[in-house]
């Protein structure tokens, strides 16, 4: 898998060489050299030990196939990924410096280098988790970035995680979260018969292994859970995808009135939102279908005024969009179509996917321009 010849993305100007190690989900490796940065194939979750050998591998692929020493290594913030673990060891080997850059503004950074990009521009990153600055569990994020620079510049309202980890898997978690912040818990029992709903509600209730997380990924998967539409994914992304198929057999909608509100701290809170599909009736297709598209109209809504807000504040004309929610077709098309009809310049992956896979390639130019 990782003997594929890499990628090749033409960058604004030649910058030092360096290597970045990527994410964890759906890793791939990068390298600069001169005004090109060259992306490997993809290796994929380092969830076992062939997956962090192959990591490996396509390091030395890459290097050795380059001719390049790089002058710094680039990684993720979090200190347990194996990936992490490798930079710093490498680094310190060579006597290199290691530069951890933070995982939105490496989503963002990877459209800004593919769109030879300088100067500063608004980011909006939205997938499923990424470790913050503050150590939290970060995912719905409004940026400035301007290169090796990041200003976070507002996030989505938190919500709890019940059980932590698992809650990403399973999304009658997350609406049970969102049922419990609504303060209607007393209907999970019938919601949700079966599981361990009340137990949850416990954990909410004195916030027992309940982090939180700004995460839109764990929104979606809210919604998701409250309709009915999923409750165990079998695999990431699941309920999101489902919900957004949904959304497109409908066709368009129109935005929920009242549905979500922006506070003064640049928080958007899209509990209203999460409110809404509590109320539809889960037992008619017609009903969800309507509910999906409602959802992903109100959401585009949303997070076009949240962008418009900072525009207004910061003067910023220029947008790019990165994480993994932007392979939502529906979400992005009505979100672009918003933006650019206020006059905004709207950049979105091509080359590369939205998601972790590209996710190096903002790392390497962050890194890059740290050093020239």
């Amino acid at each position: 898998m990782t003997s594929a010849a890499p990628r090749t993305v033409p960058l604004a100007r030649s910058l030092p060489p360096v290597l970045a190690v990527g994410a964890w989900f759906k890793n791939t490796v990068c390298v600069t050299r001169d005004d090109e940065a060259f992306v490997s194939a993809g290796v994929g979750d380092l969830a076992d030990v062939a997956a962090c050998r192959a990591f490996e591998s396509a390091v030395g692929e890459l290097l050795e196939t380059l001719r390049v020493a790089p002058r710094a290594v680039a990684h993720d913030l979090h200190p347990d990924f194996h990936n992490t673990r490798f930079a710093l060891e490498f680094a310190a080997r060579r006597g290199l410096p290691a530069i951890g850059v933070q995982h939105h503004h490496a989503h963002i950074a990877a459209v800004a280098a593919e769109h030879r990009l300088d100067g500063p521009l608004l980011g909006l990153a939205l997938d499923g988790v990424g470790l913050g600055v503050d150590g939290g569990a970060w995912g719905g994020e409004l940026l400035r970035v301007e290169g090796g620079r990041c200003a976070r510049l507002g996030h989505l309202r938190p919500l709890a995680l019940p059980g932590g980890d698992r809650a990403a898997r399973e999304p009658w978690r997350m609406a049970i979260a969102a049922l419990h912040a609504l303060g209607r818990c007393d209907e999970v029992a019938r919601r949700y018969p079966g599981v361990h709903g009340t137990t949850l509600v416990r954990m909410l209730d004195g916030a027992v292994n309940c982090p939180t997380t700004s995460s839109a990924g764990r929104v979606f998967d809210a919604a998701a859970g409250l309709l009915g539409v999923s409750t165990m994914q079998a695999f990431e992304g699941e309920a999101p995808m489902r919900l957004e198929r949904l959304a497109a057999q409908h066709g368009p909608a129109e935005p929920l009135p009242d549905a979500y509100a922006i506070d003064a701290a640049g928080r958007l809170d899209l509990l209203p939102l999460l409110g809404c599909m509590a109320q539809v009736d889960r037992s008619n297709e017609n009903a969800v279908g309507r509910a999906a598209a409602a959802f992903h109209a109100t959401l585009a809504a949303a997070l076009a005024d949240w962008v418009r807000a900072r525009v207004a504040a910061t003067g910023l004309a220029r947008v790019a969009f990165g994480g993994g929610c932007f392979h939502n077709r529906v979400l992005g098309a009505a979100l672009r179509a918003r933006l650019e009809a206020e006059g905004l310049q709207v950049f979105e992956a091509t080359r590369l996917p939205p998601s972790d896979s590209g996710l190096a390639l903002g790392q390497a130019w962050v890194a890059a321009q740290a050093l020239d």
